[in-house]
Order: structure tokens, then C-alpha cells, then sequence
């Protein structure tokens, strides 16, 4: 395009990617390192589908968010959505303002933290590389004397955390929901007025929410904002939760099945507060009327979940059963599954410690109505219910959070061996302070420092993935034997002793030479601590009325 767009907006491909239509498989892409990238069999992180126009096929949710409000405001034709490799066709003279989304550009969430640094302490993951790629482009280098170039998105804070926008030439960061901020803050750019280097955003009102005019990654729609559960290392935890109205949930359904999505994915920092009562009472017929009403779409065949809590299922058992389509349209399959088609539902948990004390301390919200002091019990019910109905959860535990004591660690490894025959996935994490929370200013957890019982849960909780997860037994016997290798040529180099026998457990050595040295014995010798009991209490200061069932 000679002239270029007046508005350009832009994503990375690997935040972009639907490879597989597996959101956790997107997920790791800012764990690999980029430099191994292409030995690794990882082509696909870079995967994407351009249009003829050249316009990108698919970008994250909060990309098309401000697109349809640009594109409102300023006319659909001066607004171009691309990825990196299709800048020159759309920066030219005429372009005025880049906005350019950020998920996780650095790769330094609590997820996603630790896991390059396996490979050495300057190796890239492929999230950085690619936002790198995208950020330092020629094309924006060269027009750089009459436009703005603006970020923003979940990830914006970490390019503020680092100090990077200066390099990146980026004139202003947008940290949190901007709808209310975004259109005066690009008219502003576009008359070539200066632009704060910071903008921090409020929860906006649902009527400031638009619907998207173009197809999301993911075919992502979302249902609600907010969560206020209060969990100190998450800013999301400290905003009240709010569903976006069905009519326009099921609009923006509708748009992205007609732009090519045949999967939805119902996003929400919590999916069982979807019209929620009061105290996060689950309200179970709106989260019905929403799945059946989203499925009656034509042409929706898949219904994909990000986000949940363990307590509401414990509540109300019924709950994974009355949601049954989350099962029957789901893309996942497993062996292990007792659905028709081996289908199960599967959506992010965050379980974070198994320390009452430390739970106590950080995120008691997450067990309400149960007492902190309940909370191993209700990882264990909660777990076999959702088990039962084919709802296999990926959960993330948080290591290293601050004032971490040995005997905290053991209580995660207890409630982890404990869940040994569960059908799920566990993620284990480095604790993060992120800002906009109350724990920013504490100090992160680092891999150099973890202790053996920090390393044996990290390494137990992949021992676990692998087993119910792989299936490929013939290629098992090479991992198994690549683990000593990079222990000896690299592991212990980086990180001490400390990974040993915790490392040799992912490599299947048998218990009966761990034992020795290790927390778990995996053996089966000693039963786990912790048991489903057949029924929770409800502290009676804490029960709730029944929601009225709605027609």
C-alpha cells in the first residue's frame, strides 16, 4: 500500500497463532528459547493466516477490541490489523499511529517466567524474540518522524518493569482495560500531539465494551471482567467481577463464526461468576442459558474455557454435570475420558500452594464460602468431582512466594502426591510480583534459588504431566536418557546440586534408589495425606440462599 493506513495496528504472530486450537500449547511459546527453536520442532509458533488484503487473519481479543472502537471512530478503511511481516505493506507517509499489542512480550508472567532459563540465563523465549521482531521493525523505524507508536495490552508493564520503551522507540504504554482511553488517546497521536509515557486504565462501564467486528485467536468471546477474590499477586483478583450481557456475547459469536471460527472460547478470569448471586454464588441456569445458547450457533462445533475456581464446584457437585456441553464440545480428547468420544473439558485452575498458612496469608478469597483451613479438602473433592465428570483441569502452583518456610514446601508436596491419580495437568510456577497488585513490590522467586524440596514438587508435578499426557512409549527411553545428560553438561552448572535426584524423578529413576534422598517415595509404600472427604461443611457464618431459578 503506497501511502499506508492512517491507523495501524499490529500483533506478533506467536501471540496470534491457533496452532492445534490449543490455548496452553500457545502458552508455551514464551518458554522456548527462539535460539532452539527450529531443532525443537516449534515451526508452528510462528503459524498464522494472512487475508488477500493482506490484513491478519487472527489477532488476540484485546487487538480487535480496539479496532472496532477505531474503526468507529475513524472509518474502517484508515485502520489496517496486520502482523510484523506485513508492515511495509501498510506503513507509509499517511500512517500517523502504530498500535501494537502485548501479551506477554518478555515472557516473564508467573507461567511462562522460568522456563527459557533451563537453557541458559540469555536465551530468548520465542514470545520476546517475536515482539522483538515486531517492535524494532524497519518499517516503524523509518516512518518514525511523523507517527506514534503505542502498546498496550496484559503483558504492556513488563516493557514499563523493564525500562525498554525508550530502545523500542515506544512514545506511550496502556496498562489495563482501555476502552474508555484508547480513541481520544490515538486522535491525539494522529494530530501529533505528545503522548503521556504511561496511561493506566479503570474498569470501564459493559456499554464502553464493543463487539469486535473481526475474528479473534481462538475465536475468543468474552463473559465476564473482573474477579475480586482478592488474591494478593493478581490485579485481576482486585476488581469486582462483571458478565457481559448475552446479546452481546452471542453478536460477537456470531462475528467470529462468520470471519471462520467454528471454536469459541468463553473467556473469563473466573467462569462460574457468569452472572453470579451474591457472596460468588454460582448462578448455574445463566451459565446453562449461556453454553446452550452459544452452541445453537450455527457453526459453532467446539466451546473452549480459560478459567475457573475449585470452591464453586465443591458447593454445588451438580455444577460440571448440569455443564455437560462444556465436555461434549470440547476439542480435547483423552484415553482416559469416559465420554462417548474420550472428549473432557478442560479450563485453568490456580491451586498455588497447599500451605494453609501461606494460603491463608495470600488468597483466602479462592475458598470462600469454605475456611482457608478447608482448603486441601477442597482441592480433593473439587478434583474428584470435576474428574468425575470428565473435567480434567490444568492447574498452576506457585513456588517461592514470600516468607516460603521448608514446611510450606512440604505441605504443597503432600497435597501434590495426593493428587497422583488425578486426571489433570499441574503447572508449576515462579512467584512473580506483578504490578497493580499488593505483592509488586516483594521480590521475585529465581530458579538459581529454589531449594531441593522446591525443585523435587517442580520436577514431581512434570513427572506427573508426562505420564498421563504422553503416549508415544517408544521415544520415552530417549527423554529418559537426555535428563542425566543435561544434568551433568549443563543443569548443575546453572542451578547446583540441588535438581539432582528432583531431575532423575522426571527421568523415571526408580523410586527405590530416590527414596533416599527425596520428600515423596512415588512407590506407592506410603499413601498420599490427603483424601476426597464425602462431604465439606459449609461454615454456617458462611451459607448462602439459593439462587431463584431463572426461566
Amino acid at each position: 500500500m503506497q501511502h499506508g493506513k492512517l491507523i495501524v495496528l499490529a500483533a506478533s504472530t506467536s501471540e496470534s497463532t491457533e496452532y492445534q486450537r490449543s490455548t496452553w500449547r500457545q502458552m508455551l511459546l514464551a518458554t522456548l528459547p527462539a535460539r532452539y527453536a527450529r531443532f525443537m520442532g516449534t515451526d508452528w509458533s510462528t503459524s498464522v493466516e494472512v487475508n488477500a488484503d493482506g490484513t491478519a487473519r487472527t489477532v488476540p481479543n484485546g487487538l480487535r477490541v480496539v479496532e472496532a472502537l477505531l474503526s468507529r471512530r475513524f472509518g474502517e478503511e484508515n485502520v489496517a490489523v496486520c502482523y510484523p511481516d506485513q508492515l511495509d505493506r501498510f506503513v507509509g507517509p499517511a500512517t500517523r499511529v502504530i498500535g501494537v499489542h502485548a501479551h506477554n512480550p518478555l515472557g516473564i508472567t508467573f507461567a511462562t517466567d522460568i522456563y527459557a532459563g533451563f537453557y541458559g540465563r540469555d536465551c530468548e523465549p520465542i514470545n520476546a524474540a517475536e515482539f522483538r521482531r515486531l517492535i524494532t521493525h524497519p518499517a516503524i523505524a523509518a516512518r518514525r518522524d511523523h507517527l506514534k507508536v503505542i502498546v498496550g495490552g496484559p503483558g504492556a508493564w513488563q516493557i514499563e518493569h523493564k525500562g525498554l520503551a525508550p530502545e523500542w522507540g515506544i512514545d506511550c504504554i496502556v496498562n489495563g482495560e482501555s476502552e474508555e482511553a484508547v480513541e481520544d488517546l490515538f486522535e491525539r497521536a494522529i494530530r501529533g500531539e505528545s503522548l503521556p509515557e504511561v496511561v493506566e486504565c479503570k474498569s470501564p462501564r459493559l456499554e464502553s465494551i464493543p463487539t469486535p467486528v473481526n475474528r479473534s485467536t481462538f475465536g475468543v468471546v468474552e463473559i465476564t471482567r473482573g474477579c475480586g477474590r482478592g488474591c494478593q499477586f493478581c490485579s485481576v483478583a482486585l476488581r469486582n467481577g462483571k458478565s457481559i450481557p448475552l446479546d452481546h456475547i452471542l453478536a460477537n459469536v456470531r462475528r467470529q463464526v462468520a470471519q471462520g471460527a467454528d471454536t469459541i472460547t468463553l473467556t473469563t478470569e473466573d467462569l462460574f461468576l457468569y452472572e453470579q448471586g451474591k457472596r460468588f454464588s454460582t448462578n448455574v441456569p445463566a451459565l446453562k442459558r449461556l453454553f446452550e445458547s452459544v452452541s445453537a450457533v450455527p457453526g459453532v462445533r467446539h466451546v473452549m474455557l480459560t478459567h475457573g475456581t475449585m470452591a464453586p464446584v465443591v458447593v454445588n457437585p451438580s455444577l460440571v454435570d448440569e455443564l455437560q456441553l462444556a465436555v461434549d464440545l470440547s476439542v480435547n480428547q483423552h484415553p482416559d475420558s469416559t465420554h462417548p468420544h474420550k472428549r473432557y473439558a478442560m479450563m485453568f485452575v490456580g491451586l498455588e500452594t497447599g500451605s494453609v498458612r501461606l494460603f491463608k496469608q495470600f488468597m483466602k478469597g479462592k475458598s470462600y464460602p469454605f475456611r482457608p483451613e478447608q482448603w486441601p479438602d477442597v482441592v480433593m473433592k473439587g478434583m474428584e468431582t470435576m474428574n468425575r465428570a470428565n473435567w480434567f483441569p490444568m492447574c498452576t502452583f506457585i513456588l517461592g512466594l514470600p516468607g516460603e518456610t521448608p514446611a510450606d514446601t512440604r505441605e504443597s508436596l503432600d497435597l501434590l502426591h495426593s493428587l497422583k491419580d488425578a486426571k489433570w495437568c499441574v503447572i508449576p510456577t515462579l512467584f512473580v510480583p506483578l504490578d497493580d497488585t499488593r505483592m509488586q513490590n516483594q521480590e521475585s522467586a529465581r530458579l538459581t534459588r529454589l531449594t531441593d524440596l522446591q525443585w523435587e514438587f517442580f520436577f514431581t508435578a512434570w513427572r506427573y504431566n508426562i505420564d498421563f499426557f504422553r503416549r508415544e512409549r517408544s521415544v520415552q527411553w530417549k527423554f529418559n536418557a537426555g535428563i542425566p545428560i543435561y544434568y551433568y553438561l549443563l543443569g548443575r552448572k546453572l542451578f547446583g546440586s540441588a535438581m539432582k535426584y528432583p531431575l532423575l524423578r522426571l527421568a523415571h529413576f526408580p523410586e527405590w534408589f530416590l527414596r533416599r534422598k527425596l520428600y515423596l517415595d512415588l512407590s506407592g509404600r506410603r499413601p498420599g495425606r490427603f483424601a476426597a472427604p464425602a462431604e465439606i461443611p459449609i461454615p454456617e457464618e458462611r451459607r448462602r440462599p439459593e439462587l431463584p431459578v431463572l426461566s
